[in-house]
């Protein structure tokens, strides 16, 4: 029998996420407009960069998908221009975050996501979307290993 006294309390482990600002979120000028939707949540950004992502870095990054008929255009669109990458912290980030970016497809996406809010189909090769989040503990450590190996 268990009394109330000796039930768990324990809070939840302190997770982290990758955040990318992809390059048609940067183009358009969305990078603060994300940061403060993450902050606004209670989240902790533990670093931020703006960077210019190289084939080899994209590569690692979207290892799964290689060989996929979208594998080249989404490599091309990653290429295409600056992205803002974004160490968040709290607890439930991972699946916090992505609740905040909306459904992969902008077009889909419940109004007050990022990407409800925010995005729309352009009609292009790849879906270009705003924002990527990680999508467990495991990609997350190793995106941000990716991204942040300083971290």
């Amino acid at each position: 029998m268990t009394d109330a006294a000796t039930t768990d309390t324990a809070a939840p482990a302190i997770e982290r996420t990758l955040v990318l600002v992809k390059p048609d979120g940067v183009r358009r000028g969305l990078s603060g407009e994300v940061l403060r939707r993450i902050e606004a949540k209670g989240y902790t950004l533990v670093a931020a960069e703006l960077k210019q992502a190289t084939p080899e870095l994209l590569a690692a990054h979207y290892a799964e998908h290689e060989g996929k008929p979208f594998y080249g255009p989404l490599v091309e669109f990653m290429l295409s221009g600056p992205t803002l990458a974004v160490v968040a912290e709290g607890q439930g980030v991972i699946t916090g975050f992505r609740s905040l970016a909306g459904a992969t497809n902008p077009t889909e996406a419940a109004p007050g996501t990022i990407r409800g809010d925010l995005g729309r189909d352009w009609g292009l090769k790849v879906q270009q979307n705003l924002v990527h989040g990680s999508d467990s503990p495991e990609s997350a450590a190793r995106e941000i290993g990716l991204w942040f190996p300083h971290v």
